[in-house]
């Protein structure tokens, strides 16, 4: 099972409707996060390459504008089913908390 870094989640997710490209990805991610996840350019394509190396997306487009080449990104397979088993994991580790009523124990005081 691999482990998927919050930023990695959020680029991850943003992929989830189709194939974007990296600024795109940064916009989209931190709009499903509302706005707690926030990438540097840097930060994004480092997370890009190590999750293309692991299998759970590839580039599938590259075109150039101004002079630059934009590759766009989708999940594969892997991807898709590694996102999903973290945000099950995730549900798992929340539930933990949200579906138990919430006990203190008393501290009694000598009299």
């Amino acid at each position: 099972m691999v482990t998927i870094r919050e930023q990695s989640y959020f680029a991850l997710a943003a992929l989830m409707d189709g194939p974007l490209h990296g600024y795109a990805i940064i916009k989209r991610a931190s709009e499903l996060s509302g706005g707690r996840v926030r990438m540097a350019a840097g930060t994004l394509y480092a997370a890009l390459d190590r999750l293309s190396a692991e299998g759970l997306l590839r580039v599938v487009d590259e075109e150039v504008v101004n002079g630059r080449a934009r590759r766009y990104y989708d999940l594969t397979d892997e991807g898709i089913a590694a996102l999903r088993a973290e945000a099950e994991r995730m549900l798992q580790a929340a539930q933990v908390v949200t579906e138990r009523p919430a006990r203190r124990a008393r501290v009694v005081k000598p009299a």
